[in-house]
């Protein structure tokens, strides 16, 4: 029994010495995980950069709307439910294992076609245009502002650009 009574004397003496309670601690740990968490989370949502060319939405729609690129909306179905596709837009979600195959179903299997990506807020675009730079893809055009606007600008939705229903 005395040791039980030393050992639980001992904890507070250990926390007094320092200075700093265990709720201090605790709560100390959880601000600087919070502050970790938070800059994670803002590092990723950053565009990559690129030196690939860039389209506002309205001249992705232009260049869609007179074939001269394929527009590619890469978010997930449940955001095309959401907001709809932009009007001449073919829906590949980028997460398909298959997406390059389906890709390639869409430019024909030209690997030197103009392929314009879209994405949210321009994030997952500018990040897909190194990946199908790396896959091959000659003309890869990123879409900066996406769909719902960004840093680069408003975006297609604010910009009144048509949008079609997606049926999934």
């Amino acid at each position: 029994m005395a040791r039980h009574e030393q050992m639980q004397g001992s904890l507070p003496e250990t926390s007094r010495a320092s200075g700093m309670s265990r709720r201090q601690l605790l709560l100390g740990l959880g601000g600087i995980g919070l502050a970790l968490g938070g800059g994670i989370y803002w590092w990723r949502s950053q565009p990559v950069d690129h030196d690939y060319p860039r389209l506002t939405p309205a001249q992705a729609f232009a260049a869609a709307k007179a074939k001269e690129i394929t527009l590619v909306d890469i978010r997930t179905p449940g955001e095309w439910r959401q907001t709809g596709l932009p009007e001449g837009a073919v829906a590949i979600d980028m997460r398909r294992d298959d997406f390059l195959q389906a890709l390639s179903e869409a430019t024909a299997g030209n690997l030197a076609a103009p392929v314009a990506l879209i994405c949210a807020r321009g994030v997952r675009s500018a990040r897909m245009t190194r990946a199908l730079a790396a896959a091959g893809y000659r003309r890869i055009i990123d879409v900066p502002e996406g769909m719902l606007g960004s840093a680069s600008g408003p975006g297609w939705i604010a910009g009144n650009l048509p949008v079609t229903r997606w049926q999934g």
